[in-house]
């Protein structure tokens, strides 16, 4: 097989990026290990910044998600059980969109089956090939049968514990990394958001975040340590927590319902440089992890697939500038995205080894930022998402 692009990973920066190169006439192939079931089974966050949707109108992707999504124009912070909003209108004049990453996913499988997208699912030991010279390719195992991928390009969608990253030299790959001694235990239910917009709460029992899906399906989290099981909460333990986390007026209204999944999810922030290796790109979780405070990690794809897609429609049309710069211009604005993730993250939740001090100085730090337009302006333009 001989495409111009090979694109490992068919979660949504794959899919997206793949849906774009194709209305641009760029052809593409996606090797995907796992079942397409299993893709669309995830469940991952559901905020979009402004850049994303902008970004899947460009795909044309986009109606489903204005239709059915919510537009969120502001969010809710909140300490001791005391709240206040910021106002992501009024501050920057833009909003976020309130959207299910698995309906992202959704909506671009259905767009890339449309246009006779090539993707192969449940291709086993894919393993690019001569990534240093000008004729790359990538071999894969399918129904027992290797076959190989001749390709210009290889972009590597394939996150963390994917071979995209494997297969830069050692030598030649920084890793930089901080793991958070705490966890964010989740539930999903059948139940109306407490809230219309999210509420982050700062308690001195532990974060708490109230988000949704939509009108009669919630999500919600809790910090718990990062050495703990979710089996070890009943729904009813989870939803006295969460009520002691959050403002008391929200404790209020909480309704409560039987979770349908319960997990629980490590935080760290995690970068890997270069983003480029001869042929081979890093897109996405590939490259780089944010602990979800903040909603930037689908995000942070997309913004990765925006270089890189107009990088290419560049490069064939006889400008490699944008090639050669992408790792530079892509960790430019990952480098922003983790330093808002670390700043949230650390704000919001306590440590294991937090003093009475330290509890104090977060609650001040909120109190600061309650008063201050110019710091609720600079938290509104990072959580809209910076510009591309």
């Amino acid at each position: 097989m001989r495409k111009q692009v090979c694109i490992i990973g068919g979660g949504p920066a794959g899919l997206l990026l793949s849906q774009l190169l194709h209305r641009a006439g760029i052809d593409s192939v996606i090797l995907e290990r796992r079942s397409r079931d299993h893709v669309l089974s995830r469940i991952r966050a559901g905020v979009l910044e402004r850049g994303t949707m902008r970004m899947l109108d460009e795909a044309g992707v986009g109606a489903r998600m204005h239709r059915e999504g919510y537009v969120h124009t502001g969010t809710y912070l909140s300490l001791q059980n005391r709240g206040f909003r910021i106002d992501f209108d009024r501050l920057v004049g833009s909003s976020v969109m309130v959207y299910g990453q698995t309906e992202v996913t959704h909506d671009l499988y259905d767009a890339r089956d449309a246009m006779g997208g090539d993707i192969v699912d449940e291709a086993a030991d894919v393993t690019p090939h001569d990534i240093e010279t000008d004729r790359p390719y990538v071999t894969y195992v399918k129904d027992g049968t290797e076959h190989r991928v001749d390709c210009d390009w290889i972009a590597g969608c394939d996150g963390s514990h994917g071979v995209s990253r494997r297969s830069i030299p050692g030598h030649a790959l920084r890793t930089f990394e901080r793991v958070y001694p705490f966890g964010w235990l989740g539930v999903l239910s059948e139940t109306p958001p407490v809230s219309h917009e999210l509420i982050y709460a700062n308690h001195s029992r532990g974060f708490a975040l109230c988000s949704m899906r939509n009108e009669n399906l919630s999500r919600y989290y809790i910090q718990a340590p990062a050495d703990d099981d979710a089996a070890n909460w009943s729904d009813d333990a989870f939803w006295d927590e969460l009520r002691r986390r959050i403002p008391e007026d929200a404790a209020d209204r909480l309704v409560t319902g039987p979770s349908i999944e319960k997990s629980l999810a490590p935080l760290r922030s995690f970068v890997a440089e270069p983003m480029k290796w001869g042929r081979l790109f890093l897109v996405g979780d590939a490259a780089h992890i944010v602990p979800p405070t903040g909603a930037k990690g689908l995000n942070l794809a997309v913004s990765d697939v925006h270089y890189l897609y107009h990088a290419l429609v560049r490069h064939y049309d006889g400008d490699d500038e944008g090639v050669a710069t992408y790792s530079e211009t892509a960790l430019h604005r990952v480098w922003k995205a983790i330093r808002f993730s670390w700043w949230f993250t650390t704000t919001m939740h306590r440590f294991p080894d937090q003093s009475n001090f330290d509890q104090r100085i977060q609650e001040t730090e909120l109190e600061v930022l309650e008063e201050s337009e110019t710091l609720q302006r600079h938290l509104a333009e990072n959580y809209v998402g910076l510009p591309y």
